[in-house]
């Protein structure tokens, strides 16, 4: 066992789980006052619930280990039913780490991903049926697609094992989906739920451009900040070794996002005449966005104009939900989902070795936007048909009057603000 790279992965892992919190602040900042506890518990709840889920079956879905397993969209290695296998691993692994803290890690990845949709659903949803939703969700949805992506089955540089969109398309097509930290898997996977929810609830009441400001722009700043932070060892990690390839990773983890922040606030300086906070934050975040499939296959000049791409061009898709009237309340869809396109496609452009401009074929352009549309489409559908399942049957959306009066008292009994004692 090699403890510097067991030691690394650990600390990843704390990292990412950071964000989580991070996140909480981040969408807290954003929603009104009167929302606050229930936007920043959504964040909590999954990280109670999905943990726990990752550890009875979780696992044993997203990365069955079985020699000669062909690709498969849905798995389930009953092997690490509770964590068995891994568990037996612990004492004498056999790769370079223990087993556990790479479930540890990969844990981390399963409640982020839960938790960043429900920016989509903020001021409006029952903390009830948001938990039941996302148990279901993270079953049926992450946790498979999750082993599409990431369960790599690699051994001596030869698949023996492996997710559809890594050995499938490999076979297919001599490459597989370059998805380094989770492009497909977590960004465009949550942000394509995040649509679907925000079409099953509806519009908040009073929805219009303007109508909804955030109530604190120093709890967006510090999540964003908490998540630029965590997004390290989401990205650096995800090499799962102290290496060059890891130390590439996090540079671009820090120049994409602040080529993005730049491209955002240039954005909001021509449309509004003023950058703000707010468009600094998400910028940041939209570049981190984009930068999570492609931060181990860019050069650092790459990664600095896809940032600043991905800094514009989410700059610019955020009002799309004003112009088709869906109601994404922190811009899931316009940041996550457009982000995590914008990451995985510029990959079959500039992607190293494989990359358009490398090759000079479109191969891998095609096996990106294969991945792409399939987690989007996959994810869209069912989350659909969860949400509507829930909200026809116990409702997933509080009343009009209760939205208005204020969702934290009326779902959680308490507020974000008590500024003087009431005897």
């Amino acid at each position: 066992m090699d403890q510097g790279n067991t030691a690394f992965l650990l600390l990843a892992s704390a990292l990412v789980l950071l964000m989580t919190p991070g996140l909480a602040f981040f969408y807290g900042g954003l929603v009104k006052a009167k929302s606050v506890i229930s936007m920043m518990m959504m964040s909590f709840g999954a990280i109670g619930l999905i943990a726990v889920l990752w550890a009875i079956y979780g696992y044993a879905i997203a990365f069955p280990t079985i020699d000669g397993l062909a690709p498969s969209p849905w798995m389930f290695d009953s092997s690490n039913f509770l964590l068995g296998a891994a568990l037996e691993d612990a004492a004498a692994p056999a790769a370079g780490y223990p087993a556990l803290a790479f479930v540890a890690f990969q844990a981390t990845f399963a409640i982020i991903t839960v938790a960043l949709i429900s920016g989509a659903i903020a001021d409006r949803a029952k903390f009830g049926s948001w938990m039941i939703f996302a148990g279901i969700w993270a079953t049926v949805v992450y946790f498979p697609v999750a082993s599409w992506v990431f369960n790599f089955g690699l051994a001596d540089g030869a698949f023996t094992y492996g997710g559809w969109l890594t050995r499938g398309l490999q076979d297919a097509f001599g490459t597989g989906v370059i998805d380094f930290a989770g492009g497909t898997a977590v960004h465009i996977n949550a942000g394509a739920a995040a649509l679907a929810l925000a079409l099953v609830l509806g519009r908040r009441v009073g929805f219009a451009k303007g109508a909804h400001v955030p109530h604190n722009p120093p709890f967006v700043l510090l999540g964003a900040g908490l998540l630029w932070f965590g997004w390290f060892g989401f990205n650096a990690g995800s090499e799962l070794a102290a290496d060059g390839t890891a130390a590439i990773a996090f540079v671009n983890t820090l120049i994409a996002p602040a080529a993005a922040l730049l491209g955002w606030l240039v954005v909001e300086r021509i449309k509004d005449g003023k950058p703000t906070s707010i468009g600094a934050a998400s910028g940041a975040v939209a570049g981190l966005v984009a930068i999570t499939p492609a931060c181990g296959s860019l050069t650092p000049g790459w990664a600095i104009v896809l940032g600043a791409l991905a800094g514009i061009i989410c700059a610019v898709a955020i009002d799309l939900k004003f112009k088709l009237g869906f109601d994404d309340s922190l811009d899931v869809v316009g940041v996550h989902l457009v982000g995590g396109l914008v990451g995985t496609l510029f990959l079959g452009f500039f992607a190293n070795g494989t990359g358009l401009i490398y090759s000079g074929t479109f191969t891998q352009l095609l096996v990106q936007a294969i991945a792409a549309l399939s987690v989007m489409i996959y994810s869209f559908a069912l989350a659909f048909i969860i949400g509507f399942v829930i909200e026809k049957t116990i409702g997933f959306r509080i009343k009009n009057e209760d939205e208005i009066a204020g969702v934290d008292l009326v779902v959680h009994g308490e507020e974000g603000y008590v500024l003087a004692d009431v005897k």
